[in-house]
């Protein structure tokens, strides 16, 4: 008996990482998933080691630079005796390759701040109406649908219009216009989890409201809020840059993808590298976050396991 004690103990220790694991395991199993984490790494190691790798400030003028250079690689034949600029040097005379490296820092910034912010205030929001139901459900679900009912990017830049163009204020309006997103997936998982038998013994037990939503409910209704914050991250860099190109955003010199293709929009044909490479870096990076938003849906569906 002892033994058999101690085997379930066991057992029941490690189900819950096991949960977490297989969900790994399965995550790995998939190609786009793995191509979306190995182009999301490469870019947070870039973030990280932005300062290692930029060879110049991002917002240093260079003496004696010619604006609008195109690209100069020394093992790509560019001569010895000109200094070298990877992805040369933009319309203000500065390195754009260290331009491009430190805007990687600030695109993840701007996506994983507004998201992290607009998870929170968005999950309690659909918690506590749907658990809470009746008036207060209608009312914070109504408030919802009315931000809903504006095109996202007309809403954000009319916040920002509001609260005048910079970089905090564009993170601001693009978590309030995210809100409303993760407040009905909230609501949605939170009411298909309270009526679990689970829950149903912890009312019986006598607790709380407020430890069976956020001690029992919540934990297990984050699945679907995990998949879609991963793709809105991309959404978020993609609003944020559109912005900056307005000139909502980041302010100059900010080294931002988006105010980099607003600043040289008028060089696509005399230098269309300008263009191309920070547009090309918004791909990448939104690809990834795709990527892998739809590797953890695939992962973290039990009916897609089986």
């Amino acid at each position: 008996m002892a033994t058999d004690s101690a085997l379930e103990s066991k057992v029941y220790t490690k189900a819950p990482n096991s949960l977490w694991y297989n969900a790994l395991r399965h995550l790995l199993k998939k190609r786009s998933a793995v191509v979306g984490i190995a182009m999301l790494g490469m870019l947070v190691a870039t973030a990280i080691l932005a300062p290692v790798i930029a060879p110049y400030d991002p917002a240093q003028i260079l003496d004696g630079a010619k604006r609008n250079t195109p690209p100069c690689i020394h093992l790509l034949g560019c001569p010895a005796d000109q200094p070298q600029h990877i992805f040369g040097i933009d319309g203000n005379s500065r390195d754009f390759f260290s331009r491009v490296v430190y805007g990687s820092r600030l695109s993840l910034e701007i996506g994983i701040v507004s998201v992290s912010f607009a998870i929170v205030v968005g999950t309690l929001l659909g918690a506590v109406a749907s658990y809470g139901g009746g008036w207060l459900d209608s009312v914070v679900m109504r408030m919802m649908d009315v931000l809903l009912a504006f095109p996202s990017l007309l809403l954000a830049i009319a916040i920002v219009a509001v609260l005048g163009p910079g970089l905090i204020n564009t993170l601001l309006a693009i978590s309030i216009v995210s809100i409303p997103h993760y407040a009905r997936v909230a609501r949605s998982s939170v009411i298909s989890v309270k009526e679990l038998d689970f829950v149903t013994a912890s009312r019986a037990l006598g607790e709380s409201s407020t430890r069976i939503l956020f001690r029992r409910i919540l934990p297990n209704a984050l699945t679907p809020l995990i998949v879609i914050g991963t793709l809105g991250i991309a959404t978020a860099i993609l609003d944020a840059a559109a912005l900056s190109f307005l000139g909502l955003g980041a302010q100059p010199p900010t080294p931002e993808w988006g105010l980099m293709l607003g600043e040289e929009r008028n060089n696509l044909f005399n230098a269309p590298f300008l263009l191309f490479i920070p547009g090309i870096a918004i791909m990448i990076t939104v690809l990834g976050f795709n990527l892998l938003g739809d590797g953890l849906r695939d992962a973290l569906d039990p009916r897609l396991n089986h």
